[in-house]
């Protein structure tokens, strides 16, 4: 039989066998990060985002948390990152904008650093460097030294993810394909002139709805913050990530948060958000030059 006929009649075959998995396709399964080997991929539109963001904003009124820290200074533009393991930190906070943050020295575990804003204004106090800075939660000009961009507000807007302000419009995008399965909240404002600005990109995991990740953007559309969640678990009935990371790329510094303990829900005083200046410190006012405390 000649070599033409062999070939037409194997193909013949095959087609009439019907089973064309076996001589055309080739089956792949799709195995998602977090989930099972085969997982069902949950549907939603965008109002059921937008209220289930806002649902799950509300229902922390306050929150008392011990987590293992790694912060990071630097940048990965200029190839320079430094790390800080071990870190210990305690954070508290209070609807609306109250919060605080202590983080400890690995291993001696004194104090590294002690920060509170009440939403406006904030204070850090660094015993390492016996000053004590003050100074408005906007960031006006980047410092040199790293640790001095630190703002309160930055680890609550990562923590806590706020609902869609008034004013805002929101698209949504499904970013699902052998690597993804994400829903993708673009909120814009527009502005007078019908000016369109970013103001933030909420990812959705298609595999529970939790939130995967949140992109904070200034009014040129670059990124201010990069958080991402992972791990979420319930704490007093209500769920939260067990690691969130948090980069600040025009800042020059990351966190990484882990989860130890958290309290949800259960008050915190008044008294846990005063932060005074310890005597002998220098003031740093910043824009203003240093002064000690007696």
């Amino acid at each position: 039989m000649p070599r033409r006929r062999v070939r037409a009649l194997l193909l013949l075959i095959c087609l009439s066998a019907l089973d064309f998995s076996a001589c055309f396709v080739r089956r792949r399964i799709i195995t998602r990060k977090g989930a099972n080997a085969t997982p069902v991929l949950l549907t939603a539109d965008k109002q059921t985002l937008i209220d289930r963001l806002a649902r799950d904003y509300q229902a922390i009124r306050s929150f008392s948390a011990t987590v293992d820290m790694v912060p990071a200074l630097g940048s990965s533009e200029k190839s320079k990152i430094t790390e800080y393991k071990d870190v210990r930190g305690y954070i508290l906070f209070r609807n609306p904008a109250d919060i605080r943050i202590i983080g400890l020295y690995p291993v001696v575990r004194n104090k590294a650093f002690d920060m509170v804003s009440n939403g406006k204004d904030f204070r850090l106090y660094l015993p390492g460097q016996n000053r004590f800075v003050t100074g408005s939660n906007q960031l006006i000009a980047h410092a040199a030294n790293k640790i001095e961009n630190l703002r309160p507000q930055h680890f609550l807007e990562a923590l806590l993810a706020a609902p869609m302000p008034a004013g805002e419009k929101a698209e949504l995008m499904n970013l699902t394909d052998e690597d993804n399965a994400v829903y993708v909240l673009h909120f814009v404002r527009v502005q007078p002139d019908g000016e369109i600005l970013p103001t933030r990109s909420v990812w959705f995991s298609r595999i529970n709805l939790h939130i995967a990740r949140q992109l904070v953007y200034d009014p040129a559309g670059n990124i201010l913050t990069d958080a991402r969640y992972s791990d979420w678990q319930n704490h007093d009935g209500v769920p939260f990530p067990k690691t969130i990371e948090i980069d600040r790329p025009q800042d020059e510094y990351a966190v990484v948060l882990t989860v130890v303990k958290m309290e949800i829900n259960r008050g915190v005083s008044d008294d846990k958000f005063v932060l005074e200046q310890p005597e002998g410190t220098v003031l740093q006012v910043l824009g203003q030059p240093g002064k000690k405390k007696p």
